[in-house]
């Protein structure tokens, strides 16, 4: 073992999470290391979460709008779209983002390790590089950002045709069918991608809704678009056993059912990363779902270790992640809190069409006995929506009946991931300039998806 560096910050783990906590106490001025377990940087975002699928749906909603537009359909032929085709092209994609963030580090100066990240002590971390040996470091304060993995059921036998939300980046062919067992975030975009592709696809859901957690509107809505693209949804099931039969997988439920298709594609949970993590005594717990306990500011039972991203617990988001850790390199560097780093969050589902919500549903403010009112602005009345011809989806606004106060905004439609910043920019100013009716008084450039705002804001304030 080689005696190394000292450091003021080792942040370990290079998603969003590390990413954002090490620029910062570089930023800061502190002495930074980060370690990342991969030969490249980004973490499961970059190689194989957020940036892939995105990709992925991206190229496929492209071809899909290209092949219906009235000026090109029927003067080429279609064809299949082949799924290694696409992987390959959003590899290229992956490589250049990484190539990009390793110029991040090397313009702030913040060292780069690669290997498996140990800490062996309170300050100590051993860093095990294969036959390049073992490099031990050590830091004033540690940061774990070392993300989350598909959780494996261990009975279930993963291999070319059974697969996770990271090996399905390892398909090698185009399955005509496919069944998705689990109906999350991850569940919901895949099915999404895959029916793009014309595969015959199944979404299991354990539960009796999809994405509880969204506005009931927004839910419905994903629900019926799903179907009505060919997605065949079944809730409240849970699965028995799944086994092979020559090219076939078939999933066994537990209510009888049997789902016969060319692959399984296993979408549900998450496991945090922390797996021979911490190799030393300590009071840092670590729950059954890998994930460490921390407090508001982030600190773990040893208040300089940190813990952020996924493998710290919900919300599990990119941007989210990307935040907390610039808190916590913020916590470290000044000693203070900046809370507006961690709220208001906007959720951004990357379905087809997309989702994205801010703030309290209909469903939080009834139980909270709030009295609100709701304005709409359905995209097919909407100018822009009309031209493009993505005319499915709707924006919502809930706001305070007496003080006018902006208490949530929920997106379906096309760009709804980038029309949400508009009422996120809003609805994070202290009263009285968080009003529902900020949007009624700005002008908004003619046409485009922003005004939705104003037409949403109007119908709203015409229910009082």
């Amino acid at each position: 073992m080689v005696s190394s560096k000292n450091y003021d910050v080792v942040v370990i783990g290079s998603g969003p999470a590390g990413e954002g906590a090490a620029m910062q106490c570089a930023k800061e001025g502190k002495h930074t290391a980060i370690v990342e377990l991969s030969n490249q940087l980004g973490g499961e975002c970059l190689h194989r979460g957020t940036i892939p699928s995105k990709a992925l749906r991206h190229s496929i909603q492209r071809y899909i709008e290209s092949m219906s537009n009235p000026l090109v359909k029927g003067h080429f032929a279609s064809r299949e779209l082949d799924f290694p085709q696409l992987l390959s092209a959003t590899r290229k994609i992956i490589d250049k983002e990484a190539s990009l963030n390793m110029t991040h580090y090397e313009r702030n100066r913040v060292d780069v390790y690669n290997g498996r990240a140990r800490l062996v002590g309170p300050h100590d971390i051993e860093i095990s590089a294969g036959a390049q040996g073992v490099e031990k470091i050590s830091a004033e304060a540690i940061i774990i950002a070392t993300g989350s993995r598909p959780y494996r059921p261990p009975e279930i036998q993963f291999d070319d045709r059974i697969v996770d939300s990271d090996t399905v980046l390892e398909l090698g062919f185009t399955p005509r069918s496919l069944t998705i067992y689990g109906a999350g975030v991850i569940g919901c975009e895949y099915a999404s991608i895959f029916k793009g592709l014309g595969v015959k696809v199944t979404l299991i859901n354990h539960r009796a809704k999809l994405l509880e957690f969204l506005d009931d509107e927004i839910i419905d809505a994903l629900s019926y678009h799903l179907r009505e693209q060919g997605v065949v949804i079944k809730h409240s099931e849970e699965y028995e056993k799944v086994e092979r039969s020559g090219e076939d997988v078939l999933l066994h439920l537990k209510s009888g059912k049997v789902v016969k298709s060319d692959a399984l594609l296993w979408a549900n949970g998450r496991s945090g990363n922390t797996r021979d993590l911490i190799a030393f005594e300590s009071d840092i717990r670590i729950d059954h779902r890998g994930q460490i306990e921390k407090n508001e500011n982030f600190q773990t039972a040893l208040p300089h270790i940190y813990a952020v991203g996924d493998v710290s617990g919900p919300p599990a988001l990119a941007s989210a992640a990307f935040n907390q850790g610039r808190f916590v390199g913020l916590h470290i560097a000044r000693k203070s809190v900046f809370g507006n780093l961690i709220k208001g969050i906007p959720t951004g589902i990357y379905t087809n069409p997309e989702i994205s919500s801010l703030g309290k549903t209909e469903r939080e403010l009834t139980a909270q006995k709030i009295p609100y009112e709701v304005g709409q602005a359905h995209f097919r009345n909407i100018a822009r929506a009309q031209i493009t011809g993505q005319t499915a989806g709707l924006l919502k606004i809930l706001f305070h009946r007496e003080t006018l106060e902006i208490l949530g905004i929920h997106c379906f439609g096309d760009q709804a991931s980038e029309i949400i910043h508009i009422g996120q920019a809003i609805i994070s100013q202290p009263a009285p300039n968080n009003r529902v009716t900020w949007f009624v008084e700005a002008t908004f450039n003619y046409p485009t998806m922003a005004e939705a705002y104003r037409v949403a804001a109007l119908n709203g304030l015409n229910r009082l």
